[in-house]
């Protein structure tokens, strides 16, 4: 396996079928039930450059090994807009090479480029494995994240 630095780049048209693929294993690691239903919305959105959610790959060796979908949020107690990091995901085959971080990263210069003000992303509780590389990236807040059906 080669041992190329991971490049990070924005989600394109021809890289589709290997985000499929990523997207689908994405879904499988969190239990959700499978639908491509689901993952041709989400494809759908991420290509529609009116849509407010959008992606970056990394790649390494040419190959895409992960994504980062992203949205601005505003925050309206600080009066500032920031990047909501939605999903992030990561090739098993590659985990532990710098893909997470590299995209991470490339966020945070995004983010700063667009003059917003922060990064801010949730992950499960028992996710471990991602929060030890989270919590050399980002301070770990106190809030508690609640969700209710309509």
């Amino acid at each position: 396996m080669s041992t190329n630095s991971p490049t990070v780049r924005p989600l394109a048209a021809a890289d589709e079928a290997r985000w499929r693929v990523l997207f689908r294993q994405y879904r499988a690691f969190y239990r959700l039930e499978e639908s491509e239903e689901v993952v041709s919305r989400a494809w759908a959105w991420l290509t529609d450059p009116g849509h407010e959610c959008d992606a970056l790959v990394a790649e390494v060796d040419g190959a895409v090994v992960g994504f980062a979908h992203h949205r601005p949020v505003p925050s309206p107690y600080t009066g500032t807009t920031g990047l909501f990091l939605d999903d992030l995901f990561t090739d098993p085959e590659v985990r532990g090479r710098g893909v997470g971080r590299a995209l991470i990263e490339q966020l945070r210069a995004l983010a700063a480029a667009e003059g917003r003000t922060f990064v801010q992303w949730v992950t499960a509780e028992d996710n471990h494995q991602a929060q030890a590389l989270y919590n050399t990236l980002a301070e770990r807040t106190t809030w508690v994240t609640y969700e209710t059906g309509v």
